[in-house]
């Protein structure tokens, strides 16, 4: 599995209340493939590029499907235009994919990362592994699940809301603050174009 898998399964695995948007989690699953791809050394940043690495290969299919699409001739493509590039559509890909290995099955509940379909997580170690990492507050998944817009908490004695640690890794922390801003920049999009259907739609309404 990857971290991009993961993310899908506690998105779905939160629910409707988790408020997920399909653009916002398929450009934080591009950052997600991405930082994967850092970590086998199958690509490493040069400030805000993307630069190719070595003939390591992802065990994840989808990572390794990542991995042969990066740029590999200078210019390289900047952690941004990646997000944008191989975002498109991504969270249909994954849950495809998620659906045709088993990991995710039509249930009763409607919920939002994935459009109007009824989708549940199921109960295999895939999903026990991705709840593991998610309620040991791992800092990268966090990280990302909260850029999606899935609400972080934990049951705990002393109650309250669950934080990410510090991410370490420089180039990790590089593409988590690019993934936000990612994610800003299409809300902002929406907000303009919600805006800009108002003013339209009051034009017709004038007498």
């Amino acid at each position: 599995m990857s971290t991009a898998k993961d993310l899908c399964i506690i998105a779905v695995d939160e629910g409707p209340g988790a408020g997920v948007g399909q653009g916002d989690l398929s450009l934080v699953l591009a950052g997600a493939e991405l930082i994967d791809l850092l970590a086998v050394q199958a690509a490493s940043l040069d400030g805000d590029s993307i630069v190719p690495g070595g003939p390591a290969q992802p065990h994840d299919e989808l990572v390794a499907e990542a991995g042969a699409a990066l740029i590999r001739k200078m210019p390289y493509e900047s952690v941004e235009d990646w997000l944008w590039r191989r975002g498109r559509d991504l969270s249909a890909t994954y849950q495809a994919a998620l659906e045709a290995a088993g990991q995710l099955t039509r249930g009763r509940r409607a919920l939002l990362p994935f459009g109007n379909d009824h989708l549940e997580v199921a109960e295999t170690p895939v999903r026990r592994r991705a709840r593991s990492r998610w309620e040991a507050g791992e800092p990268t998944l966090l990280a990302l699940a909260k850029a999606a817009g899935v609400v972080a908490t934990r049951d705990e004695d002393a109650g309250g809301h669950q934080d990410e640690g510090a991410v370490e890794d420089e180039a990790v922390a590089t593409v988590l603050a690019i993934v936000n801003d990612a994610v800003m920049q299409l809300e902002a999009v929406r907000q303009r174009r919600s805006i800009e259907n108002a003013a339209f739609a009051n034009v017709w309404r004038t007498p």
